[in-house]
């Protein structure tokens, strides 16, 4: 097996063109950790592909990369948004491609030619990247959601079947979200967004790495990492966030955050916060899990594995060599 820093390995990678390895899977499987290992292998960066982790002054309940780790490897599409405006996946996607791509300035300095790391739980973050989805680049209007939803759901997808009816029938007629943000790309562009959809794949190489480990370990992992948030500070996070924020700030009504806003605001105890994060935490891993495991392309590995890094390395190697000619 190659040493870390192998110059042949190095060499085949230096001559060909960029690729990208995608790190994915639930919630506490040790993405991060093993990514960081990684890149310090191949020399490479990390891109994060978390849709919580792009927001400014969300850190702790978000498992955000420390400071020590994103000095140690660079880290990039983290930290780029203020809490108060609202990144969509298209303004995502515009940004990690660019970098990918090697558009902007500080991706020609920084990075090198081994392939990057593109690392998170985020599935249509790490889709849109993969796939190359066409997204609309329609962001969120509130006055006209908010007119659109007054009329319920039953009216929105009757409109939606008349204005776009191939958008309707992949669209379950219970789902609000979906329904209403066809309606207002229509409304907005003028075109239904069945025309605007589709995907276009990158001209460069991405493999794809899965994390998973069996449900009962998982539970001890989200329950362990549950805790260090709170040693770290979590409440104290929260509650600063609430103060500069205020307490209807969208981002505060997600995973972690919510539960600590209502220990708070006096509605359970901290005991019983951190018991709903867990709970909470898990299903949403569940959820993590059934959307990557509809991915045939995903090599799966187990994160509990204790020769973990050697089994990637291995898989990591073979591929770049199979890339060789790229």
């Amino acid at each position: 097996m190659p040493p870390p820093n192998n110059p042949t390995i190095n060499n085949k990678v230096a001559n060909r063109g960029r690729s990208a390895i995608a790190i994915c899977g639930a919630t506490a499987t040790g993405k991060s950790g093993l990514a960081i290992k990684l890149a310090k292998r191949l020399g490479s960066v990390i891109l994060s592909a978390d849709s919580r982790q792009v927001y400014r002054e969300f850190d702790i309940g978000t498992a955000k990369p420390t400071l020590a780790q994103q000095q140690e490897i660079p880290h990039y599409l983290i930290d780029i948004s203020s809490p108060t405006e609202t990144l969509t996946v298209a303004d995502y996607q515009a940004q990690a491609q660019a970098l990918l791509k090697g558009e902007k300035e500080e991706a020609n300095i920084k990075f090198p030619h081994p392939p990057i790391l593109l690392v998170g739980g985020t599935g249509l973050y790490l889709k849109s990247i993969v796939r190359g989805l066409k997204i609309p680049r329609v962001a969120p209007n509130l006055e006209l959601r908010s007119q659109l939803s007054s009329l319920g759901q039953i009216q929105l997808y009757n409109f939606l079947q008349q204005v776009d009816p191939s958008a309707a029938q992949k669209i379950h007629p219970h789902d609000e979200v979906r329904t209403l943000r066809a309606l207002e790309v229509f409304y907005v562009t003028g075109q239904p967004i069945s025309q605007q959809q589709g995907e276009n794949p990158p001209d460069y190489p991405i493999f794809q790495i899965g994390l998973d480990c069996k449900s009962d370990i998982l539970t001890g992992r989200i329950a362990q990492r549950t805790e260090e948030m709170l040693e770290m500070g979590l409440v104290a996070e929260v509650e600063t966030l609430c103060q500069k924020y205020g307490w209807d700030l969208p981002l505060l009504d997600t995973l972690g955050y919510r539960e600590i806003k209502q220990y708070l605001a006096g509605e359970v105890s901290l005991v019983e916060a951190k018991e709903s994060i867990v709970l909470h935490t898990r299903q949403f891993a569940k959820r993590q899990r059934t959307w990557f495991r509809a991915v045939p392309e995903i090599e799966w590995f187990d994160a509990d594995s204790y020769d973990l890094l050697e089994r990637v390395w291995e898989f990591v190697s073979e591929r770049l060599n199979c890339f060789e000619e790229y």
